[in-house]
């Protein structure tokens, strides 16, 4: 009986050490390096810098996150793509261009909210990014949620939400689901790759994002009367 209990124990510790956000809304990964958390321009510049694991190697440059660091929402997918790799920008190719649809179609501004990806370099052929990889990024991505400070987040895809909260997590069956760590509220919804690929699931990332602007004008609401 107590081996079995021991043997759970480890299970799951294994299971935390393979999320970046645990149950308690921090960082599950001691990082020994730290970047600039109160200054997007100076976050960036060391950001740009960063040759931790092997998929700088093999593009052409670092994509930091973009947009508001004052308005408490993230967008996060997985990797920079080809296009974003040679702009240096997050989501500007065929992916970026249905996002900027979405946001239009339900009244989000794409400079009001906060866009970044699980790692800042391009995998090679577009692959996932191993966990290892997510690791390693995972200074920046964690100095970028304490400079935004969100109380929403918005993993797109399955690699998203698999990294940052459960790696057995079934993007089909959470979407659309709030999920609370600690003081974060995460709505995962479907990656836009995803969608230009299955044009038939864009009606249910039409539902998330109904919940998303809602979510939006909540924090709007909040953010103008001081309460967060």
């Amino acid at each position: 009986m107590i081996k079995n209990n021991s043997n759970k124990n480890i299970q799951m510790q294994e299971v935390i050490q393979n999320m970046l956000i645990n149950q308690k809304g921090r960082f599950s990964i001691n990082n020994i390096i730290e970047y600039p958390a109160n200054n997007y321009k100076k976050l960036k510049e060391k950001a740009v810098e960063c040759e931790r694991c092997s998929l700088r190697q093999n593009c052409k440059q670092v994509v930091m996150g973009e947009g508001a660091v004052d308005r408490k929402i993230m967008f996060i997918g997985e990797a920079p793509g080809g296009t974003e790799d040679k702009e240096g920008r997050p989501f500007v190719g065929r992916a970026g261009n249905l996002l900027n649809k979405i946001f239009s179609a339900v009244d989000i501004k794409r400079e009001n909210v906060y866009i970044s990806n699980i790692v800042k370099c391009r995998p090679p052929d577009n692959r996932k990014p191993s966990l290892s990889e997510a690791k390693a990024c995972s200074p920046i991505l964690q100095a970028e949620f304490d400079l935004v400070q969100p109380k929403v987040i918005v993993p797109m895809g399955a690699t998203a939400l698999q990294h940052l909260l459960d790696e057995g997590a079934s993007i089909t069956e959470s979407r659309g689901e709030w999920m609370q760590r600690g003081n974060y509220y995460f709505l995962p919804t479907f990656h836009p790759a995803y969608l230009l690929r299955n044009k038939n699931m864009k009606k249910y990332v039409w539902q998330d994002f109904k919940k998303i602007k809602a979510a939006v004008n909540r924090l709007q609401e909040l953010n103008e009367n001081n309460k967060i």
